[in-house]
């Protein structure tokens, strides 16, 4: 980003741009005031927070009529990819709950079996509405943002606070806790809770229940976003909860009570089953990288994936281009990709290269505990700057 930063009253501070004559204005390295809107989607506040220091972060440069374009909500391709993915979770649940009912059982786990995987995906589109970035109506981002919401058990009232917190500070502990490096995967004994994790059900209503009673979890980092100071933001949060867990109690169980024993399975717990591939897209983002630096291109990953899976999750595999600009809707980050390309490292291709190349990563710091990968950046591109 330019040299931009708040004061403590939330405004935007930062020097003038300087332009050539006949020259296009540069948004990136150059200093040039821009808004939080023009980068960053944030949510709503309740009280506000603590003064921070912020981050002056490098950004590829873009010029403010390719930013402004970039930017530019669709309805109609918020459509497009909200109901066209709502559409595959329609699909895969309800031909199983139709196999149940006309098919050989085989069949019908089968169906269960396929159609785990693709409900993984609802946190990726849950992440973009939570920008409130996919569709150009703001009620339509934030009516699909509830039902992404509830049909993944996810609080966007917690995902709100802390996503606002990890891009602006992301991987600079403590402002950032929701991503925390060295991350470590169990990559051996994954498939006993990737293929069919059998505790799902039982972990899931544990936890809501305890949050049903008005419980904020005990760890630090929701501690510090829900603060007993800030009881606004808890009373969100419960009630939230509230409505999610009876919502999805009344659907099993009216399901139940009709003899459909396979809707709690693809509609309330579809999540016990194929969590592999998902998490093999998400995890790629900051793990193995560089902390404390303020360059995107350093602490987050951009790899090229197949359009199918690209899709489903919702155009998050370019990360370090959403990073930089978040403001820009998800469907219109391979155009910012290309655009940038020549300031970026080198993008792996496919799972296959870029877990390849995490392995090697996680090898070498399981040997030296303070390694980090240092992506190659091109030539011409400026160095990174420090923080503040």
């Amino acid at each position: 980003m330019s040299e931009t930063a708040k004061d403590t009253h939330g405004q935007v501070k930062s020097s003038k741009p300087v332009e050539s004559a006949g020259q296009p204005e540069i948004v990136g390295p150059d200093p040039a005031a821009l808004t939080d809107e023009e980068v960053l989607t944030e949510g709503p506040q309740y009280n506000k927070p603590l003064p921070k220091t912020r981050v002056k972060w490098y950004r590829c440069r873009v010029t403010r009529e390719q930013l402004a374009n970039l930017n530019k909500r669709s309805d109609f391709l918020g459509f497009v990819q909200t109901l066209g993915y709502l559409a595959v979770l329609a699909a895969g649940a309800g031909i199983a709950i139709y196999s149940s009912l006309n098919w050989p059982w085989y069949v019908t786990l089968l169906l269960v079996f396929v159609n785990g995987h693709f409900w993984h995906f609802l946190v990726n589109g849950f992440h973009e509405l939570v920008h409130d970035s996919v569709f150009r109506t703001r009620w339509l981002n934030r009516f699909f943002l509830r039902v992404y919401s509830f049909l993944g058990w996810h609080n966007h009232h917690h995902f709100w606070a802390s996503h606002t917190e990890h891009h602006k500070y992301t991987l600079h502990h403590p402002d950032d806790q929701e991503v925390v490096l060295p991350a470590k995967f169990d990559l051996r004994n994954m498939w006993k809770w990737s293929i069919v994790n059998y505790r799902y059900p039982y972990d899931l209503v544990k936890g809501r229940l305890a949050a049903v009673a008005g419980k904020i979890p005990d760890d630090r980092w929701s501690q510090e976003l829900f603060p007993e100071s800030d009881p606004e933001r808890r009373r969100a949060y419960t009630n939230w909860e509230r409505i999610m867990f009876t919502g999805h109690v009344l659907v099993a169980g009216v399901s139940l009570v009709y003899g459909l024993w396979v809707v709690p399975l693809v509609f309330t717990f579809p999540k016990m089953i194929g969590a592999w591939l998902q998490f093999l897209c998400n995890a790629t983002q900051h793990v193995g990288l560089q902390d404390e630096v303020p360059d995107y291109r350093l602490c987050c990953r951009t790899f090229y994936i197949n359009p199918i899976l690209q899709f489903l999750y919702w155009h998050m595999n370019y990360h370090t281009e959403h990073h930089m600009y978040a403001a820009v809707p998800c469907y219109r980050l391979g155009r910012l990709h290309r655009l940038i390309k020549h300031e970026m490292p080198y993008c792996t291709r496919g799972l296959w290269e870029t877990w390849k190349q995490i392995i090697q990563i996680m090898d070498r710091q399981e040997k030296e505990p303070d390694y980090q990968f240092v992506a190659e950046l091109p030539a011409a591109s400026p160095a990174p700057r420090n923080t503040p």
